[in-house]
């Protein structure tokens, strides 16, 4: 039997999704930055558009933070700022990838000195997770070669495995470690965590509480994710997601505006048993808090859909051979319009039926612009 309409609210009702701190910046490419009016001018500002977010879709109740990005002199005064804002602290995101040490690696580098360095950032942020209250660390390595011949691929993955071993043997119990996996980009040969079984052999060797964390876009062209997702679930290795889109490769486009069919095929195979769910957008020339919040509402929209499917019909149409049958009960699933169904639970949370409205008519883009001041002028990139 399908789920009622009351079973099926009682769900999203449930769904939480992390906003990232380092979405509400600036950004952009290679090229140029593009600054915007109103844009947070330290951390504090950053959990206070997250609360914005949350507000409106009464969905995103944490704000996941990046080390050094949102370094304070008190990290304790940024948790005390996030609770005054109805927000708790989500994952917190090392940063092994832009000092000029890590050139040629954090963790794998060749050099024992940097090394230690890289494992050094790596207990400390284990150290700012426990003063915020939060119970993850979440780690993307940069690590990897551009040329073949550059450094010894064996020897590589035992450094990584002994520097992450380390950091592992540091994690209180109510933390874990989840591991990203990217298969290119800023190497270009090999990287040293490149795909999701490379990821899930070190989460095994370290121990219960490492899990892998899957990246929307860190895919190569035609991985089909909700794969990898049954797999990683079925070995109970599946830490989390850094949800965005894609057309090509890590293009940081707002989740579900590429492929919103995968995003609620995922959905599908994961049932009501979620890991722990995160935006991971830097929106370049996208309105920063207009776009999170329609990011967290294309989630909500994609799992209420999810929790239509029919589920024992699917299972009688899988085990009878019926296939067609089976993909036109998830068509019938995703084809259902639940916008009113997905407003519906969010005023009953305290959000906004329109988010997206309620924001662009709440005055609060023009307030943000006027305390934190205009844009400034764009900034060269790579080429400056």
């Amino acid at each position: 039997m399908p789920r009622t309409s009351v079973e099926v609210e009682q769900e999203l009702a449930r769904l939480e999704i992390e906003t990232p701190s380092w979405g509400y910046g600036d950004s952009g490419t290679r090229f140029a930055t593009f600054p915007q009016a109103g844009r947070p001018r330290d951390p504090f500002e950053r959990i206070d558009d997250a609360a914005e977010v949350h507000r409106l879709t009464a969905a995103a109740p944490a704000v996941a933070l990046h080390f050094p990005w949102d370094r304070v002199d008190d990290v304790g005064e940024l948790r005390r700022h996030a609770e005054s804002r109805g927000l708790r602290i989500g994952a917190v995101n090392p940063n092994l990838f832009q000092e000029s040490d890590y050139k040629l690696g954090s963790v794998a580098n060749p050099d024992p000195a940097v090394r230690a360095r890289a494992v050094a950032h790596l207990l400390e942020c284990v150290g700012f997770a426990t003063e915020l209250g939060s119970t993850a660390q979440s780690l993307w390595l940069a690590d990897g070669l551009n040329y073949v011949g550059q450094d010894d691929l064996r020897g590589r993955r035992e450094r990584v495995l002994d520097c992450l071993r380390e950091v592992y043997a540091a994690l209180p119990p109510e933390q874990r470690l989840l591991l990203e996996y990217k298969p290119f980009e800023p190497a270009f040969y090999a990287t040293d965590v490149a795909d999701w079984g490379s990821a899930l052999l070190f989460c095994e060797k370290l121990g219960d509480r490492a899990a892998v964390l899957v990246d929307f876009g860190h895919h190569l062209l035609g991985a089909n994710i909700e794969q990898i997702v049954a797999i990683l679930a079925g070995e109970g290795r599946l830490g989390g997601f850094h949800f965005n889109n894609r057309k090509y490769a890590d293009d940081d486009l707002i989740v579900g505006s590429v492929n919103p069919f995968e995003l609620f095929a995922v959905f599908v195979e994961l049932g009501t048993d979620l890991p722990r769910l995160t935006i991971d957008q830097a929106h370049n020339v996208e309105a920063k808090v207009e776009a999170m919040t329609l990011s967290v509402v294309n989630v909500q929209e994609a799992f209420a859909k999810a929790l239509l499917v029919d589920r024992e019909a699917l299972a009688a149409a899988q085990a009878e051979g019926d296939v067609l049958g089976a993909h036109e009960l998830l068509l019938d699933a995703y084809r259902a319009d639940v916008r009113d169904l997905c407003a519906k639970v969010r005023v009953a949370g305290g959000g906004a039926a329109d988010p997206i409205a309620t924001l662009r008519e709440s005055g609060y883009v023009a307030r943000i612009t006027q305390e934190r001041g205009a844009a400034a002028p764009v900034s060269a990139g790579w080429n400056a």
